[in-house]
């Protein structure tokens, strides 16, 4: 990769409600290289929709609401946007001769989407910013085994599990910019056991003050019956 082009624009938005006025930042990325791609839009730093070229669709990367955001036509102005920057890329290649372009390693974070509850699904994030040039290799393993493998140029990478208690997910990234030394982050299901300490002392405590009472009324019953 020799020419990488890349465009960033932000929109600011303001939304009114009971009076109050909210600022909103809207980002779209669109960047392309020779043989990758990239179209992600984002709404107060919060990735909404990608394109996934290799998988030929766009990606809704919102949680679930009760009314799912559409994104129309998102993906095919994407294609159209690629085809238009990688002609860009090749003009500009041949003009500056192909000078060799700087890198920078990626950094690399793994986390679960929702709190973690055993035998339930969830999706584990592998959340890869900050690399140049864009391409870009991510796979994952469970218990060291590969499961899947995600070799388009994304931010965000996710994987679907059930998590059971001692599993181990790692997420592994791979770049030029590494030089041959991937990065791997790993999860591990770790579920705390509620605390029983709160609730003991507040059951003794509780039986030590009914005893009290009761020895109390017992001794006021003696007193008044010997007066």
């Amino acid at each position: 990769v020799n020419v990488f082009q890349f465009m960033i624009f932000g929109i600011s938005g303001f939304y009114y409600a009971h009076c109050i006025s909210v600022v909103h930042e809207y980002v779209g990325i669109h960047g392309c290289s020779e043989t990758d791609g990239e179209d992600m839009h984002e709404l107060d730093e919060e990735e909404m929709w990608h394109a996934d070229f290799n998988q030929k669709r766009g990606v809704v990367t919102l949680p679930d609401f009760a009314n799912p955001l559409e994104f129309p036509h998102f993906y095919e102005t994407s294609v159209i946007e690629m085809t238009g920057c990688k002609s860009d890329v090749a003009f500009l290649t041949k003009i500056f001769k192909s000078p060799p372009p700087e890198m920078d390693a990626p950094h690399t974070s793994i986390y679960l989407k929702d709190d973690v509850e055993l035998g339930v699904q969830n999706t584990l994030i592998c959340h890869v910013t900050g690399f140049y040039p864009p391409s870009l290799s991510i796979s994952w393993t469970t218990n060291n085994a590969n499961v899947t493998e995600d070799g388009t140029f994304n931010i965000f990478s996710t994987l679907k599990v059930t998590p059971v208690e001692g599993d181990i997910y790692s997420c592994t990234v791979n770049h030029r910019a590494l030089q041959g030394q991937p990065q791997t982050k790993t999860w591990d299901v770790d579920v705390a056991l509620p605390s029983v300490g709160p609730a003991v002392f507040c059951g003794v405590g509780l039986t030590l003050g009914l005893l009290g009472v009761a020895a109390g009324t017992f001794l006021l019953i003696k007193g008044n019956h010997f007066n």
